[in-house]
């Protein structure tokens, strides 16, 4: 029997005292909130930990979860060649505990921007969507099952 492959990935929404999400720019997804995958060998609170600061330059206490998605579609990757398979993906609220705002290989920018303000910033529907997750929560963490491409489309939807 083939073992089945997925991409674990965590994101954090990082949110200082006064008020404001950090976001960080990338080249193929605009204005997102940090975060990535999750290495062989890693838990997911050094991985979440590892990803903001490699994105943006903070350092982070992670908090709580907000949410768990899965990206149940199957598609090609910026290559145009190589597939991309189903993603699950934790979404964590952090607290900024120092570093400096910077940038990396993958991030042009990183800024603080308040939390109303945010939605004008993110364009990718998925992004949009677990970002008013967070807007949401009330103390129940989300499951949300989607897919991305060809358009986007949440397929189910609802407190855990």
């Amino acid at each position: 029997m083939a073992m089945p492959t997925h991409i674990i990935a965590v994101g954090g929404i990082v949110e200082n005292e006064q008020g404001h999400i950090l976001l960080v720019k990338t080249q193929h997804g605009g204005w997102v909130f940090p975060g990535g995958q999750v290495e062989v060998g890693e838990n997911l609170m050094d991985a979440l930990s590892r990803e903001i600061k490699e994105e943006s330059g903070i350092d982070v206490i992670v908090s709580h979860l907000i949410g768990v998605y899965s990206n149940t579609g199957i598609h090609k990757w910026h290559d145009g060649v190589t597939d991309i398979p189903t993603k699950v993906m934790l979404d964590f609220t952090c607290q900024p505990v120092g570093g400096e705002l910077s940038t990396s290989e993958e991030t042009s920018e990183s800024r603080w921007f308040e939390r109303d303000k945010v939605l004008d910033m993110v364009t990718a529907p998925a992004i949009r969507t677990r970002y008013q997750a967070y807007l949401d929560f009330c103390g129940s963490s989300f499951y949300m099952e989607y897919v991305t491409r060809p358009n986007f489309e949440i397929k189910v939807s609802r407190t855990i």
